[in-house]
């Protein structure tokens, strides 16, 4: 079971993993989302950590629908972050009609083959959470893990959606379903038993007060321990 948890910063980061998260997702702007952090960010955490980080690629909060310079963009900050020694990003981008942008994630690929990929939460926005997981099949070497809540705003939503999005990973041996969206230690016990997932994403419900402005609680990560692990 993995446990992976957002963090803004290297001293978030020290914490996390000393608290046990198995991954982090780096991100700033939490209150947008989650946007791309800043080159010194990235090679503070880079230099204090040895548990895997995935790093945010978002240039704004607005859409996950990206013009041409938008994803122009998006590619030069992810060869900064690979010059860097990042190697594995969180993004995700969709077209007008609500598929997933395929030529974008492509693009990503051939230029950098090498680099661990989660597809985030514009997973579900897709118009069928089914199209949208078998059309990322063919690149599982590359897209490892699809960040989800089901098609809904929490798991908790999405509780109907996510054990046949877990079954189907598993079935067609695709990317792994990584369960995010309002997680936290008093619920996880409840969606684990529903949806049988081997990988949670958890964000301010294991902070001190559920706030990014505080560091993490330490009674909840070893709360997540004893159920997960």
């Amino acid at each position: 079971m993995q446990i992976e948890v957002i963090v803004q910063n290297f001293v978030d980061a020290i914490k996390a993993q000393e608290l046990g998260a198995d991954r982090l997702e780096l991100v700033i702007g939490i209150e947008e989302g989650g946007l791309t952090p800043s080159y010194g960010i990235i090679k503070s955490v880079l230099n204090h950590i040895e548990i895997p980080v995935q790093v945010m690629v978002r240039p704004h909060g607005y859409s996950h629908i990206y013009s041409e310079l938008e994803m122009t963009v998006m590619l030069d900050e992810i060869k900064y972050m690979h010059e860097l020694g990042v190697k594995g990003i969180v993004i995700g981008a969709i077209t007008p009609d609500h598929t997933v942008n395929l030529p974008f994630i492509e693009s990503i690929i051939k230029a950098y083959p090498d680099l661990d990929i989660t597809f985030h939460r514009a997973f579900d926005e897709v118009r069928s959470l089914k199209e949208a997981y078998e059309s990322l099949i063919p690149y599982k070497k590359h897209v490892k893990r699809i960040l989800t809540s089901g098609g809904e705003s929490s798991c908790l939503e999405g509780i109907e959606q996510l054990p046949s999005l877990v079954q189907l990973a598993q079935e067609l041996n695709g990317p792994q379903i990584l369960l995010g969206g309002g997680l936290d230690p008093d619920n996880i016990e409840n969606i684990h038993t529903k949806v049988m997932a081997t990988q949670y994403h958890f964000g301010k419900g294991v902070r001190k007060q559920n706030s990014f402005q505080n560091t993490f609680d330490i009674d909840k990560m070893q709360k997540l321990q004893s159920v997960l692990k």
